[in-house]
């Protein structure tokens, strides 16, 4: 094992050369790491999304990173922006440790805007890890090398949205050649960031509904339970057309038209209605102007149904 002024290179065959990493078909001979290489060897998770990430998205990731963490699984992304970035930070803020996995030199930081995640990854006994020499810059061919090792560090992987094709898509195929297993979220089929993880599930892949499914495959694939949780925020004071509408976006964002439709009302009333659940946080605009439900939405929706579910007897 080489170390150069705190960066170290584990060599294929080495001690703490991750072992689940020697099960590729053509292993990388050297895995350059920042941080700490132990994590490597530890229990992980992959969770991976699209770049392009939905409120939904987002969200899914955020749920699947804190379940992770707190199920003692060290949680592995490539950092990209997106669903990536949002996993890393959520596992981080859980108390987790996580491992990033570049496409550049594991000293080039890729996209720019992870500054900040690299950084609280190492103060929190993670690794950032490359299999491309130090100083290399990302290029196209290195990313389908990337997804391979983030396919291959975890028994699991877990895909939060994806497109159809996609970098997250064929990383899942290399975590399915591996004999790894897959676990998807749904998602609406008029979505295009759905199609993939929808894709993943019509072919066999673990469809996870929600917070208690996951912590079943986690226990089930790991040997491990989650720890004790806080309270869960929840969605104080909605009135029923609110909760109505509420669900109704979190199936599919709407147009303002579309939302109108259901209300039976007129285009400015229903965006005086849409305005004050946008001012308490529960819905926001979407690019193309589709309104959809935040991620404090999302989140508070599926703690309540969780928590309902671990109610009955």
């Amino acid at each position: 094992m080489g170390v150069c002024r705190g960066r170290m290179e584990l060599r294929l065959g080495q001690p703490l050369y991750p072992s689940m990493v020697a099960e590729l078909p053509d292993p990388p001979k050297t895995i350059y790491v920042r941080g700490d290489p132990t994590a490597l060897n530890a229990s992980c998770i992959s969770i991976i999304g699209s770049r392009k990430a939905t409120p939904y998205g987002l969200a899914v990731a955020e749920m699947a990173a804190h379940v992770a963490a707190e199920s003692n699984l060290v949680v592995v992304s490539g950092g990209a922006l997106g669903c990536d970035q949002a996993a890393g930070r959520a596992a981080l803020e859980a108390g987790g440790r996580h491992v990033v996995v570049f496409g550049s030199g594991a000293d080039v930081v890729y996209p720019r805007g992870a500054e900040d995640l690299v950084e609280r990854t190492l103060s929190q006994a993670g690794a950032v890890i490359s299999i491309e020499p130090w100083g290399a810059q990302p290029r196209k061919y290195t990313f389908p090398k990337r997804n391979r090792v983030i396919a291959a560090l975890s028994k699991a992987l877990f895909v939060t949205e994806a497109g159809l094709p996609s970098g997250t898509i064929s990383t899942a195929e290399s975590a399915l050649g591996l004999g790894r297993e897959v676990l998807s979220i749904p998602g609406s089929i008029l979505s295009p960031e759905s199609k993939g993880t929808n894709y993943l599930i019509s072919e066999g892949a673990t469809c996870i509904t929600d917070e208690e499914s996951l912590e079943v495959a986690i226990s089930r694939i790991y040997g491990t339970l989650r720890c004790q949780r806080g309270a869960a925020p929840g969605l104080i004071g909605l009135n029923e057309t609110e909760s109505l509408v509420l669900d109704a976006l979190i199936a599919n964002p709407m147009r303002i038209d579309q939302v109108s439709a259901m209300l039976k009302k007129d285009v400015a009333t229903t965006l005086k209605f849409l305005g004050a659940l946008s001012v308490r946080g529960l819905v926001e605009t979407l690019f193309d102007g589709r309104f959809a439900p935040t991620k404090i939405a999302l989140h508070a929706r599926s703690r309540l149904g969780h928590n309902m579910g671990s109610m009955k007897t």
